[in-house]
């Protein structure tokens, strides 16, 4: 029997004033440890908790990855991304876009 960390889960409700700010690895540490939130975090390292879509958003969200790599798969110019794919971006950003084509 394998023994984990077994970390006790909280709900945190954090006002719209308060800026919570980290670093690129702290940022990968936290949400290694909370897979089930979606997290992004700005260039200037304010920590960003979203809630998940609604139905409505997650039925429009799945036919822009749809057509995203349908598209992509015709062409063969890149490689695309469905919402869960996170990427640190050049302006020292952590986002996690709806969908993405990278070449």
């Amino acid at each position: 029997m394998a023994i984990t960390n077994l970390i006790k889960t909280i709900a945190v409700n954090i006002p719209k004033e308060i800026n919570l700010k980290i670093t690129h690895e702290q940022f990968l540490k936290l949400a290694l440890v909370n897979r089930d939130l979606q997290l992004e975090r700005t260039a200037t390292g304010e920590l960003i908790i979203m809630a998940p879509t609604g139905s409505d958003t997650g039925r429009q969200n799945l036919g822009i990855e749809a057509l995203l790599w349908l598209w992509n798969r015709r062409t063969k110019l890149g490689v695309a991304f469905n919402s869960s794919s996170g990427f640190h971006l050049p302006n020292g950003s952590d986002r996690s876009p709806d969908a993405a084509w990278a070449k």
